[in-house]
């Protein structure tokens, strides 16, 4: 007899949400949607609701949720439209919801996410930010709580799958040496240094291999979202920075590797689709169909790799020394990297600037220890403030 699982999509109407509901929509004698949230795309919702009729909606944007309200009352849909982050807080931390899909972008899902762990539910998580800026808090949050944890970047779902299923966080005592974290390089890998200052939004938001919002299409471009996995792959492996080793590998096929002391590298392949760590974290401890098509060996016929150009990728070496630094400093960079990034989308900082902004706020902003979630809080905020006032007077 199936179980069937109660889940909240924080984030619902992004790319990982849409993949999500994908993956339920092939099992709906598993997956019952109790809340679904986004932050203004009332269209797009409204959609949502008919297909999967969920108890609950938040949108994050007060008149979104009030025209999402009038929506369903003339549609007659009986859902509740809430707003705001304590409704999204609600919805991750409901008694009958057993699953929570945290997949809002951006530091807007830290405390949504911190809530299902707080209410000891089975954490999907998609949401960078909540390992990046509070890594520490967020893992002793899920251990004090009896909270599950399943990584859905495919790249930290690679490495969970290629190790032992008892690895409780001591990569030595499972023989492993390090982790090999796969990377596309994005759409500049190639392309003449002298090139990358004319680069525009549109050419960085074309990903050669994954369709993802824009704003991670960028961080693939610089490679920050590179660095951003090393931090997260550190919190949830507990592995120090010297052991996660990151691989260039264009074909996007291997999603990442463990190697062991023996010499065995593990690896996980499959074709460059979300459904398919959403599915593996969705059923786990199960197998479960989801709808992605057979990788295909012969049609790729070949695999390459290449270690990864800091001179091109200076967002990667940042990010490993701010993993070095500790304390805030992962925050300050990835509020730093928020800010860059909208502005290189406005079209008003250039691309290879990008790096530049971060750097100087990481140098202008001090060393914290950070204590608590209003700690991280108060870096991305200082963070944020020292980005905005470089690009008052370089931007």
């Amino acid at each position: 007899m199936k179980i069937i699982r109660h889940l909240t999509i924080l984030g619902s109407t992004g790319s990982i949400g849409e993949s999500t509901l994908k993956v339920v929509a092939l099992h709906l004698d598993r997956f019952n949607v109790v809340a679904l949230t986004a932050n203004k795309n009332v269209e797009k919702m409204l959609s949502q609701c008919h297909c999967f009729h969920p108890r609950y909606v938040v949108m994050l944007d007060h008149d979104s949720a009030e025209q999402l309200t009038v929506a369903c009352h003339k549609d007659g849909l009986d859902t509740t439209v809430l707003s705001g982050v304590e409704s999204l807080e609600k919805v991750a931390s409901l008694d009958e919801v057993d699953m929570v899909m945290a997949a809002i972008v951006g530091a807007a899902g830290i405390r949504p996410t911190f809530a299902a762990a707080r209410a000891g539910k089975q954490v999907l998580l998609a949401n960078k930010e909540t390992l990046v800026m509070a890594g520490r808090i967020f893992m002793d949050m899920v251990k004090q709580h009896n909270a599950t944890l399943l990584p859905i970047d495919s790249e930290h779902n690679a490495i969970y799958q290629a190790l032992p299923h008892d690895f409780a966080g001591d990569l030595s005592a499972k023989g492993v040496r390090r982790i090999l974290l796969t990377a596309s390089g994005g759409p500049f890998r190639g392309v003449p240094l002298s090139e990358l200052q004319q680069v525009t939004p549109e050419q960085a938001c074309a990903h050669p291999n994954w369709d993802m919002g824009q704003k991670i299409s960028v961080d693939s471009a610089t490679m920050m979202n590179k660095g951003l996995e090393v931090i997260e792959a550190h919190w949830l492996f507990n592995a120090m920075p010297e052991k996660i080793q990151v691989v260039i590998h264009p074909q996007s096929v291997i999603h990442s590797m463990v190697e062991y002391i023996d010499g065995s590298v593990v690896a996980q392949l499959g074709n460059p689709d979300m459904c398919t760590p959403i599915a593996h974290a969705m059923g786990y401890p199960e197998r479960i169909e989801s709808g992605v098509a057979s990788l295909d060996l012969f049609e790729i016929s070949r695999l390459d790799f290449e270690q990864p150009d800091l001179v091109r990728f200076p967002c990667l070496a940042l990010a490993y020394q701010a993993l070095a630094t500790g304390g805030n400093m992962p925050a300050v960079l990835n509020a730093a990297n928020e800010i860059a990034v909208a502005s290189f989308l406005a079209r008003k900082l250039a691309f290879t600037a990008i790096p530049t902004l971060i750097e100087q706020v990481m140098q202008t902003i001090s060393y914290n220890a950070i204590a608590s979630l209003d700690d991280v809080l108060e870096a991305d905020n200082l963070a944020r403030e020292a980005a905005r006032d470089w690009l008052a007077h370089h931007g």
